[in-house]
């Protein structure tokens, strides 16, 4: 079987303008919850990536009936849902390969009574742990079973009933499964400590079209008043705000002009501001974020002079999925920086890669780097690697297209999980990645 690599000239300056695809955390969400009627909903700026493709094939086994009007544009239509499904080795077999799986289960359950789910994939980056969704459905009252021999789980519900929910972690996928079962059930529901990401919100206001009665849209507190059925809807998903951060932290290290557009700013919370930290000029308006090429930029330090701290956080705080992209940018800043990734514990296993193409960074432990500036004094060097995970994926490729050579990175279908048509689409900027096959 064959795999396929990037083949990537280091170098070369982009210039331009490019426009983030679709979210994947929210299109992963906005997904599943298309099983909570039995009418259309229409869903536009989709991202036409592994795991959405992957998700959309799953949906369409359990039964729902599926219409392609572009890459980006489905019409979904959850009528006639074979139940049966769930005990295939096909269900199996797909279900497993992508986390966002698990965001089926509160929609299936609220609806059809029961779920079932092998434990599902996704990056490796330490533990994830499921407890959060399962201990909220416990709350609604379903049972919960795990099959620890076949890593799989297993819930049932006559009838769910609302009830005070205080989350033990803010859990962004914990929430939405929590969010989606409770809009069907018996009564009130009152989830506090709920996350309240953009993508959260963008779910909530969705489910009030169909129908459904939430209060606290945008707060850690939501209260949901239980409804017996949902109708259809049209939703547009917001633009990836890890796309947009990936630019712009690509275009300090490739010293590009390159305009980003489409943004929604409101959106994007203090991404901007974090990167600015790192010294990068960004021209700020409604709809676009302009990065002019920048000879150098300079990490700033806090106000006594000590050295500047990122660390991630639950909305507003900054995304753990930035963390990665943040690192790299940093190591040809001038300055010093300390990466403080809280969330995940193997989320920066991947710094190796970049201390072998020559940075100079420190492991700390597993959630802690300091990365020291090389000032562009001294380019990276082109290696052959592995992408370990998505974020990380493009981070080494924006290391690799900065780099002086050739460089060779494999596994890229982690990349291809989350980016859609990178190559592509940087390739019409003024990059140099081929893709191979192996």
């Amino acid at each position: 079987m064959s795999t396929q690599a990037f083949r990537v000239t280091g170098g070369r300056h982009l210039s331009g303008s490019i426009t983030p695809q679709g979210a994947k955390n929210e299109a992963l969400q906005i997904l599943s919850a298309v099983l909570l009627t039995n009418e259309k909903i229409n869903i536009t700026n989709i991202p036409d990536i592994v795991d959405v493709r992957k998700l959309i094939d799953l949906l369409k086994g359990l039964g729902v009936k599926v219409t392609k009007h572009s890459p980006q544009e489905y019409t979904f239509q959850a009528d006639e849902i074979d139940l049966d499904f769930f005990a295939s080795q096909e269900y199996l077999d797909h279900a497993k390969r992508i986390r966002g799986s698990v965001m089926l289960m509160g929609p299936l359950l609220a609806r059809f009574k029961k779920a079932y789910l092998p434990k599902p994939g996704g990056d490796k980056i330490g533990r994830r742990r499921l407890d959060t969704h399962f201990l909220g459905f416990k709350e609604l009252g379903a049972e919960f079973r795990y099959d620890d021999t076949g890593n799989q789980f297993y819930l049932h519900a006559d009838q769910l009933k609302g009830k005070h929910i205080l989350m033990e972690e803010i859990s962004v996928t914990g929430t939405a499964n929590i969010v989606m079962a409770a809009v069907l059930a018996e009564g009130i529901t009152i989830i506090y400590n709920a996350a309240c990401e953009p993508y959260l919100q963008q779910l909530c206001k969705m489910l009030v079209r169909m129908g459904a009665k939430i209060t606290g849209i945008g707060s850690n507190l939501l209260t949901i008043e239980g409804v017996d059925t949902l109708g259809g809807t049209d939703h547009k998903v917001l633009p990836d705000m890890i796309e947009i951060g990936s630019f712009i932290g690509m275009a300090a290290m490739t010293q590009s002009d390159l305009t980003i557009t489409e943004i929604s700013l409101p959106d994007l919370g203090n991404i901007p501001a974090t990167f600015q930290k790192l010294g990068i000029e960004l021209n700020i308006s409604q709809d676009k974020i302009h990065i002019p090429a920048q000879d150098t930029y300079e990490i700033q330090s806090f106000i006594d002079g000590s050295i500047m701290t990122i660390y991630d956080a639950p909305w507003p705080g900054f995304t753990p999925d930035l963390m990665s992209i943040i690192l790299v940018t940093a190591t040809q800043a001038r300055g010093s920086l300390l990466v403080h990734q809280k969330m995940f514990e193997s989320r920066l296993f991947f710094v190796d890669k970049l201390i072998d193409m020559g940075a100079q960074i420190i492991l700390c432990d597993p959630h802690r780097a300091t990365v020291i500036g090389l000032e562009r004094k001294f380019p990276l060097r082109a290696i052959e690697m592995s992408s370990p995970d998505i974020r990380a994926g493009v981070s080494l490729l924006i290391a690799a297209m900065s780099a002086n050579g050739e460089s060779l990175i494999h596994n890229i279908n982690q990349i291809d999980r989350g980016y859609q048509n990178i190559d592509t689409r940087l390739n019409a900027l003024g990059a140099q990645i081929e893709r191979v096959d192996l």
